[in-house]
């Protein structure tokens, strides 16, 4: 079963990092998948993509979710709407691969993303340890940047047909270093596939590294190697088989 409540709401200004000017911070939601035994010991969060919604993420999480009784899930709908396409989202605006916006963007948004992270912990009184990560296309690009910022590390990132935003920054910033694990299809028109290389590449010279995964014939979506793979990438994460 799926909840949804909706709460869309303009926080007083903040400051995400000392060196950028204060911006707006909105709180976001979306729906919840609940732990099928009742009781949730573990935590996916899921970021859709550039148009999509929440819902979208949320039929991910149930192709899953009869394998995690244990799991909650929460797939919240990114702060902004898209003009001129009604019940899409955005974490931010971008028309085009630019790398200097795709980072003004997830540092724009990495305070909505963080609070709702934080919340969905409360919320099942699960420390942070106890959370996957897992985007696609630009909610893979604030799952990484989310999810290596966070004091402690998530279990593990997932993200699907996405990028690093700002790889240049995160030696400096990156505070955790999770398990991460990178899936795109080599048909993706949206962002090519040489965008998760990249990010492979960023990772690699800041310190970290990543798994990646090429699925052959997919476009802009989630194949079924992709999924299969994308859940025992979860199952093992929070095994702790990557510790």
């Amino acid at each position: 079963m799926v909840t949804r409540v909706e709460r869309r709401v303009l926080l007083p200004m903040i400051t995400p990092s000392s060196s950028e000017r204060p911006l707006p911070m909105i709180l976001i939601d979306g729906p919840r998948i609940p732990p099928k035994s009742g009781t949730a010991k573990k935590l996916v969060i899921l970021f859709h993509g550039y148009g999509s919604n929440g819902a979208d993420l949320a039929g991910l999480a149930q192709a899953w979710a009869p394998d995690f009784p244990d799991v909650a899930w929460a797939s919240p709908d990114a702060p902004e709407p898209v003009p001129g396409a009604p019940g899409g989202y955005q974490w931010f605006p971008i028309s085009r691969l630019d790398s200097v916006a795709m980072e003004s963007g997830v540092r724009s948004a990495h305070a909505s993303a963080e609070h709702f992270v934080k919340s969905e912990l409360n919320r099942w009184a699960l420390t942070p340890s106890d959370l996957v990560i897992v985007g696609f296309s630009q909610g893979t690009m604030m799952a990484l940047h989310t999810g290596l910022r966070r004091e402690t590390a998530p279990a593990g990132i997932l993200g699907y047909s996405g990028a690093l935003a700002g790889p240049e920054r995160l030696k400096d910033e990156m505070t955790a270093k999770p398990p991460i694990l990178l899936i795109h299809g080599d048909r993706d028109d949206v962002l090519p596939v040489g965008m998760t290389l990249m990010a492979a590449q960023g990772l690699a010279a800041a310190g970290h590294g990543a798994e990646f995964h090429i699925s052959p014939g997919i476009p802009h979506s989630i194949g079924p190697d992709g999924l299969e793979l994308g859940g025992r990438f979860i199952k093992q994460a929070f095994e702790g088989k990557y510790s």
